[in-house]
């Protein structure tokens, strides 16, 4: 088994798991149908029922000796190191984001997550960054809201929009 354990398989078996898990956390879900009769379940179970299927076939084709492609972009060195330091604060800066995210509220917290990831991904332009950060946590927090119907935290700024 350990020839064919690769890195392949390794996503393979974590997107066949993610579509198992979303299949059977779906299976909780209970509402009343659409008049078209699709509820709430049918979206969820269509991504996880095709994630499984993609799953299955990702598994069988890396045990066939698959393989993904070489990189072949013209940007990328491979031969680079990591940069540690952008990885470090992405990665704060989204797990504030979610540890904040109640307390602020989507349009702060959504603001503050694009403005961060902006400036750590080496934005020039700080105080445009921002503007573009606001612009995009309230387009986001009005489209989900309003649009979608989908019930996002207000935090301080509550009943304002």
């Amino acid at each position: 088994m350990a020839r064919r354990w690769r890195p392949e398989l390794g996503l393979a078996v974590v997107v066949l798991v993610l579509g198992v898990l979303v299949v059977v956390g779906t299976l909780d879900v209970s509402a009343a149908a659409s008049q078209l009769g699709l509820g709430p379940r049918f979206f969820p179970m269509l991504v996880g029922g095709t994630m499984v299927v993609i799953g299955l076939f990702y598994v069988a084709d890396v045990l066939r000796g698959g393989h993904a492609d070489p990189e072949e972009s013209e940007d990328v060195d491979a031969d680079a190191p990591t940069d540690w330091r952008s990885l470090g604060l992405v990665s704060g800066i989204f797990l504030a984001f979610a540890a904040l995210l109640n307390v602020l509220g989507w349009i702060i917290g959504a603001s503050l997550l694009f403005f961060g990831l902006s400036v750590a991904l080496g934005a020039g332009h700080k105080l445009r960054a921002a503007g573009i950060a606001v612009v995009m946590g309230v387009a986001t927090y009005l489209l989900f809201v309003k649009g979608l119907g989908v019930s996002l935290p207000g935090g301080p700024l509550e009943g304002l929009i």
